[in-house]
Parts: structure tokens; C-alpha cells; sequence
């Protein structure tokens, strides 16, 4: 009976859809929150992602949904976690504070599912 409850119990643990969220170890602290409450509520379980960049001389983060939807946006937040905007959606929106984020420059990938 004892290995039988520890399989149902291991069983359950690896049905159950949990994921370790692994974020980048130099995220600010805000960021890693920001990252955790948007895996539970807005992220896609397809190609969601948190990438870093360099924008109008700030660290700047990028929230992309991933591939569950259309007319998704990618919120952009600096790194004190403040709103800048977002990129995408139904109007195609490609601007931030009046410039094109494309000329952001990318730093890195700080959390994927």
C-alpha cells in the first residue's frame, strides 16, 4: 500500500501540468512578479515569452503573449515595471513613446514556457 500511494501521489505531480518557471537570475525583482502573475494569467502555453532589450537608452521588457490567439499585444514595461505601452494587436501598433521598437536593440531571453 505504501508504493502504491507514492505512485498515485508522483503520478499526480507529473499529470498535474505544473511547470517550473525558470526566469533569467539578473531579472529585476518586479519584472520576475510581473513574469509570474503573466505565465498565470495572459501567457499562451505556445511560444509565450519575456525578451530584454535596449530602448531610447533604457532596459526595457517585452511580453509576448505567444501563438494562442490573433490580434495579440506584446507589452513593453521598464525595468521599475512601469507600463510603456504595447506593440501589436488589432491596430498593428509597431510604436512606443512615438518610436518604432524595431529599433530596439535585443538583448536577450529572460523567461519562455
Amino acid at each position: 500500500m505504501k508504493y502504491f500511494t507514492t505512485f498515485i501521489l508522483l503520478a499526480t505531480l507529473a499529470l498535474c501540468g505544473c511547470q517550473k518557471l525558470e526566469i533569467h537570475e539578473d531579472a529585476p525583482r518586479c519584472i520576475r512578479q510581473e513574469i509570474n502573475n503573466f505565465q498565470k494569467r495572459d501567457a499562451c502555453d505556445d511560444g509565450a515569452q519575456v525578451d530584454e532589450y535596449i530602448f531610447q537608452g533604457k532596459t526595457v521588457y517585452a511580453f509576448d503573449p505567444g501563438r494562442c490567439g490573433s490580434d495579440m499585444q506584446t507589452f513593453i514595461k521598464d525595468a521599475d515595471c512601469n507600463d510603456l505601452g504595447a506593440l501589436g494587436g488589432i491596430m498593428g501598433n509597431t510604436k512606443i513613446n512615438g518610436e518604432s521598437f524595431s529599433n530596439a536593440q535585443f538583448v536577450k531571453t529572460i523567461w519562455e514556457n
